[in-house]
């Protein structure tokens, strides 16, 4: 998963990256909510963690403005030493998550991310998961269109699981790259373009069969689901 951490205390940022890397998940860092916005204009996260105190606003606006103008979804974590029963409403109220109170204790830390992402992001890796005509079989790595079987690579079906899952999300060039080639590949940007293509004409992604993939300039993609044409065209 990606995380993103906002604190202006370099050590608690420190500590967060070392702690979440350990985890599996690759962790962006910033010290002030400009940074943190301009990041978020671009990028996408799967997890914020945040403080209260920073030096140019505070959590509960940075979390308001995600709210407003990025995503609705993003799990989020307060980290602070406010712990007053108003200031845990006024958290929340701006959407918030789940709150933790300084210092910070490594374990619990680990154990509310863990809660979040489980809730946010269901883990689906066994089993068969339908999405109308397109049907993942999880233990072989298969997907069938319509009951018949479309043969796709192994980061082919990695990058249509993943779009599927995460339906409606815009997710950037980078958050794409890391989850189908890893966190540290320098696959080049066209390679992405490439298999966005290939699946738009292999699962036949189309309004008229309910779902597109839609290219948003200087960000990413957003897969989505719509009405078949024909539902929506007056009889």
């Amino acid at each position: 998963m990606r995380i993103v951490a906002l604190d202006d205390d370099l050590v608690v940022l420190d500590m967060l990256s070392k702690t979440m890397e350990a985890e599996g998940h690759a962790c962006t860092t910033h010290s002030s909510g400009a940074s943190l916005i301009k990041d978020m204009r671009r990028e996408t996260y799967d997890l914020l963690i945040l403080d209260w105190q920073l030096p140019d606003t505070t959590g509960p606006q940075v979390v308001r403005w995600i709210r407003e103008n990025v995503n609705q979804e993003l799990p989020v974590l307060f980290i602070t030493s406010r712990h007053g029963e108003a200031d845990i409403v006024e958290g929340l109220e701006s959407g918030a998550d789940d709150f933790m109170i300084k210092p910070l204790r490594v374990a619990e830390l680990v154990a509310r991310v863990r809660a979040l992402l489980r809730r946010a992001y269901p883990a689906a890796t066994k089993g068969t998961l339908e999405f109308g005509r397109y049907k993942f079989l999880s233990d072989s790595r298969a997907l069938e269109v319509d009951g018949k079987l479309v043969e796709l690579k192994n980061r082919e079906y990695d990058l249509a699981l993943f779009l599927f899952q995460n339906m409606g999300r815009l997710l950037s060039r980078d958050h794409l790259r890391e989850i189908i080639w890893g966190q540290n590949s320098d696959v080049i940007s066209r390679s992405l373009d490439t298999h966005v293509s290939r699946l738009r004409t292999l699962l036949d992604l189309r309004p008229e069969n309910g779902f597109i993939i839609t290219a948003v300039y200087g960000v990413g993609y957003r897969f989505e689901a719509v009405k078949p044409l024909s539902e929506t065209q007056p009889e």
